[in-house]
């Protein structure tokens, strides 16, 4: 057992390394939302297009993610998904240099193709932790302990970002050129590194069918399995909803057609990463209780929470608090008077830090040689990101109102406490799965 735990560590090491380089490529999204609707005079709905474009790609990408994992093993398709990204931030950079009336669409397609790429990479990251760490709690375990490199790279990226942008009104593209170069360059080192480790591939990758017989059975005969993408789906509107629309009312002036609080991009970046370091913390708590406390105990505690999280941030008194951050238009530290009920919201980081890792233990116990094609599933789910961030900026321009948008995160968390207390228990247990 310890030869095993020390053959593991590198490939354990690596995996860690490609769920920070997810976080860093997806979370630019976030802070370019911010840049593109003042740069094109966007509506909420508009701006968040960006967002959807990189999410949307998992609807195109996560079956055929989960069918070359089975062809070419995870190794392969984790340097072909770097390939990738490389590719789709490189476009994103071009779009900073390109002229407005082609800009959007430059960054649209860049955003699209690094969806691609994410795709892939969570397609090798969750199953293969999920395989290292053994499965069942200690696999949930390894996923959460790799989700706290996830959110140091997340707070990193939207405060840097931020900070770079400054004066929100005056934001463009190449404003995010220094992230889009780091990100360039995490790509190129993390292809070198990765090609030269070795990464060992699970048993059922290395085994070949001894029957051409077509199964009557699919991941999608397990009940929990199906109720579980669905929960990813919600999810991903949660994760990526709750901060992204946080960023937009900080920086939004109070004259603008959804009013917003009108404060310094850096200093609104610097308060939305207080939400991806809350799930750092999440992730390492998660991590270190995840062999002791079960996964449906973890996410009926955190949905419960963000329900009452979200309602006080929605209703809260409209009561300001001094916050500190970094104040991009000059250069220096300084405060800002922020609404308190902005605070709870940031909160939410806490809960959704590890209904990743949860869901995903839940919904794919007990699928055996379905794992593979079902990871591919949940990338498809992720889409979920894409698809209720636009929505909630929907719900903003028609109320113009943020805080009233938020019933679409309400809605989310409600059926995740669904599925955690009810929706994960496996009935079909019947179905043969070796």
């Amino acid at each position: 057992m310890v030869e095993q735990k020390k053959n593991n560590a590198l490939p354990i090491v690596m995996m860690f390394a490609l769920f920070a380089m997810i976080a860093f490529v997806t979370n630019l999204c976030s802070p370019m939302g911010v840049i593109v609707k003042n740069q094109f005079g966007a509506s909420n709905f508009e701006a968040a297009l960006g967002n959807a474009a990189n999410f949307i790609a998992y609807a195109v990408m996560g079956i055929p993610s989960g069918l070359l994992l089975k062809k070419i093993g995870y190794k392969k398709t984790a340097l072909v998904a770097i390939v990738v990204g490389f590719i789709g931030v490189l476009l994103q950079y071009f779009s900073g240099k390109a002229s407005d009336s082609n800009a959007f669409a430059i960054y649209l397609t860049g955003a699209f193709i690094a969806g691609f790429c994410m795709c892939m990479l969570n397609t090798v990251v969750n199953p293969m932790l999920n395989t290292l760490g053994g499965g069942g709690n200690k696999g949930n375990q390894l996923i959460q302990f790799g989700g706290v490199l996830n959110s140091f790279s997340a707070t990193f990226v939207t405060i840097f970002v931020g900070a770079l942008v400054g004066d929100a009104t005056k934001a463009k593209i190449s404003d995010a050129t220094p992230a889009l170069f780091i990100a360039l360059g995490i790509f190129a080192i993390a292809f070198i590194v990765l090609a030269i480790v070795n990464i060992p591939e699970p048993p059922t990758n290395q085994k070949k069918e001894a029957s051409t017989q077509k199964d009557p059975y699919s991941a999608f005969s397990f009940r929990h399995f199906n109720l579980g993408i669905l929960a990813i789906f919600f999810y991903m509107g949660i994760e990526v909803g709750v901060p992204y629309y946080v960023n937009q009312y900080l920086t939004a002036t109070p004259d603008s057609a959804t009013a917003g609080v009108g404060i310094d991009a850096g200093i609104a970046g610097s308060i939305v990463g207080i939400y991806w370091l809350l799930m750092l913390v999440g992730r390492l708590v998660g991590g270190v209780i995840g062999s002791k406390v079960s996964s449906k105990a973890q996410i009926t505690v955190v949905s419960s929470l963000c329900i009452i999280f979200v309602l006080i941030g929605m209703f809260a008194p409209e009561t300001n608090v001094t916050i500190f951050g970094f104040n991009g238009s000059e250069g220096t530290f300084s405060t800002a008077q922020v609404p308190v009920g902005v605070l709870f919201l940031i909160l939410v980081g806490l809960c959704s830090s590890v209904m990743w890792g949860g869901i995903f233990n839940m919904a794919v116990e007990g699928l055996g040689k379905y794992t593979e094609f079902a990871s591919g599933m949940f990338m498809v789910m992720v889409c979920g990101g894409g698809i209720i961030v636009p929505i909630q900026g929907w719900v903003a321009d028609i109320c113009s109102n943020y805080m009233t948008s938020y019933i679409v995160i309400l809605a989310c968390a409600a059926y995740i406490l669904f599925f955690a207390l009810i929706g994960s228990k496996n009935v079909n247990k019947d179905i043969p799965t070796a």
